[in-house]
């Protein structure tokens, strides 16, 4: 009984590692077209892009900056930032802004929300990423009206808004922070 058990375990570890194997490659494909996907429909149309990790403005972890240039010119910056704060955890946003500090675009990169709910922070099932755009974080503040902000909440998912504004913060601060690294 034991060496059945001991083969039937030792069959399914190698199994689940040759899965692995084979599927590696193309998730890291995917998660980087995705990634390039997110960066042109934050930043306005662009010719030149350069990669920056920096650490937030906190200090905490490193945010990655793609710094955007046409003719030699900043254009803008897509920075990849983060929250801890959802509902269903950690969740990434790429999060675009123009020189001025102006929010051109966002983009949810992963995320675990509630389906029906929290999912509606994103493009494709809401409005809600639309009351960012053209919004200066300087004079917007990124908060839900609940907490004194500016920001509407989605209905029944208060804590995803939140957290998706947390994760605009973090990218304004630290886009402020490394304002003068991108000139």
């Amino acid at each position: 009984m034991v060496l059945t058990l001991f083969v039937v375990t030792a069959f399914a570890a190698l199994a689940l590692g040759a899965v692995y194997v084979v599927t590696k490659k193309p998730i890291e494909i995917a998660q980087k077209q995705k990634q390039e996907a997110a960066i042109h429909q934050v930043l306005p149309a662009f010719d030149s892009l350069k990669v920056m990790m920096l650490p937030d403005a906190a200090g905490n972890d490193s945010l990655q900056f793609n710094v955007a240039t046409k003719d030699g010119k900043l254009i803008g910056v897509a920075i990849k930032t983060y929250t801890n704060k959802g509902f269903g955890g950690r969740f990434d946003v790429m999060v675009g802004f123009l020189p001025n500090g102006t929010i051109n675009n966002t983009a949810v990169l992963d995320m675990k929300e509630t389906p029906g709910l929290g999912t509606n922070i994103m493009h494709k099932n809401s409005d809600f990423p639309d009351q960012f755009e053209g919004k200066n974080p300087a004079s917007f503040e990124l908060k839900v009206t609940k907490d004194g902000g500016e920001v509407d909440a989605i209905t029944a998912a208060t804590i995803s808004s939140r957290a998706f504004c947390d994760a605009l913060q973090r990218a304004y601060k630290s886009f402020e922070k490394n304002k003068s690294r991108f000139q």
